[in-house]
């Protein structure tokens, strides 16, 4: 269940980063909400997994969903760079996760 947990954590922490985006450019309430839901889900789904997996496999998970969902959403929804050296490192990240899930 800690890697469910861990899973949608990771996928909160993009709402959250999302909703800092969008406070940075419109400051409104749905702003605002998207902001707060993203990050206190993301903390509490954090904090349940890591009562059954380690605390440095988790919290490397975490933000390795974050890190690389964030820069997804960026690609799709905000115009961001595509190149191809930013998308092997984000496989890598990714390769990096898997890894560590494997040794887990």
């Amino acid at each position: 269940m800690g890697w469910i947990f861990l899973v949608f954590a990771g996928l909160f922490e993009v709402v959250g980063v999302t909703g800092m985006n969008l406070v940075a450019k419109k400051r409104n309430s749905v702003s605002f909400l998207v902001l707060v839901i993203g990050f206190s889900s993301s903390f509490l789904l954090l904090s349940l997994a890591m009562q059954s997996l380690p605390m440095g496999t988790a919290y490397a998970i975490w933000t390795g969903i974050g890190t690389v969902g964030s820069g997804i959403v960026g690609i799709l929804f905000y115009g961001e760079s595509k190149n191809r050296l930013r998308i092997l490192f984000m496989a890598m990240v990714l390769c990096a996760a898997v890894g560590l899930k494997l040794i887990s």
